[in-house]
């Protein structure tokens, strides 16, 4: 499959603005000791107890404690995610099909390899720990090779949308730490130019697919983005982290907040840029958490 050559032009002004904001991971932070743990580690909002009876009933300093061990889990998530693009995209560099992007991919790869080290640091300086990969498998390819380099790049795609919308949040919010905000807001300025990429990668490779007018194929794949995305934004509910929050009963904790009707709207939130690109390339049929709350309950 040759890459359409109407993506040279957006390639060419990447790898160009990638090359003109390059940095060195390794020297841009200034690492501070220690960050008090009663401060805001993470936009309230943004918690998974936000919008539940949680957010009123913990008191301010748990609350506290609790932003900064999602905070820890959040740049974990990353850690793993970001692993998993770098095998993929790796494996697909300099390959047939792929000839015209490899030269963004190594801009892509190295920044994604900075992110993952300074990701790492601030877990094991603030935290002491990565937390270990949770999130859940939603199935493979088989051998068909055209869907396989689609659902790789779609879960990618994903994966930085959801991040990004994190980002900027935090990046914005005076009421975190300067590094805090530093290091979210350093991420989103590299990872627009991955999604913009994304996206194109991810209508060329669907557009074989599509092709095929294979009506079991587009409803096995609308099945499996939405549980990709569903299974996304249950990464960041982490037991673990209720734990080392101070929250009895974890897992139970966790299974309350996920069931609560009112996390729907924050799940959307979350995953509005992408699910309308989604679905108006024809990927998905709506948005999984809009489904849920027209049903009364969760997928």
């Amino acid at each position: 499959m040759v890459m359409a050559e109407a993506i040279a032009e957006t390639l060419d002004s990447l790898v160009a603005d990638s090359t003109d904001h390059h940095y060195s991971p390794y020297t841009r932070f200034d690492w501070v000791d220690e960050l008090a743990e009663e401060q805001w580690w993470m936009t309230p909002e943004l918690l998974t107890i936000a919008g539940t009876k949680w957010a009123t009933e913990l008191d301010e300093a748990t609350r506290m404690r609790l932003s900064k061990w999602e905070s820890i889990n959040f740049f974990s998530v990353n850690i793993h995610g970001i692993r998993e693009l770098l095998i993929e995209v790796t494996r697909r560099i300099h390959t047939p099909g792929f000839e015209l992007p490899s030269e963004f991919f190594h801009r892509f790869l190295g920044e994604e390899n900075g992110h993952m080290w300074f990701f790492a640091q601030f877990c094991q300086r603030y935290g002491k720990r990565i937390y270990p990969d949770k999130m859940l498998p939603v199935g493979d390819s088989g051998s068909d090779t055209e869907l396989a380099s689609f659902l790789v790049f779609a879960r990618i795609l994903i994966f930085e949308e959801l991040v990004d919308h994190f980002n900027i949040r935090m990046g914005r919010d005076t009421t975190l730490h300067p590094l805090i905000r530093e290091i979210n807001q350093v991420h989103h300025d590299d990872e627009w130019r991955h999604i913009v990429m994304g996206r194109k990668m991810v209508e060329h490779l669907f557009q074989p697919l599509r092709e095929r007018d294979d009506a079991e194929l587009r409803a096995r794949l609308d099945d499996y983005v939405q549980r990709y995305i569903a299974a996304s934004v249950q990464s960041l509910y982490n037991p673990g982290v209720y734990r080392d929050a101070g929250i009895p009963e974890s897992y139970t904790f966790r299974n309350e907040l996920l069931q609560d009707p009112a996390r729907l709207r924050y799940h959307d939130m979350f995953f509005s840029r992408i699910t309308k690109f989604l679905i108006n390339q024809g990927i998905i049929s709506a948005s999984p958490f809009a489904v849920a709350a027209g049903d009364g309950g969760t997928r």
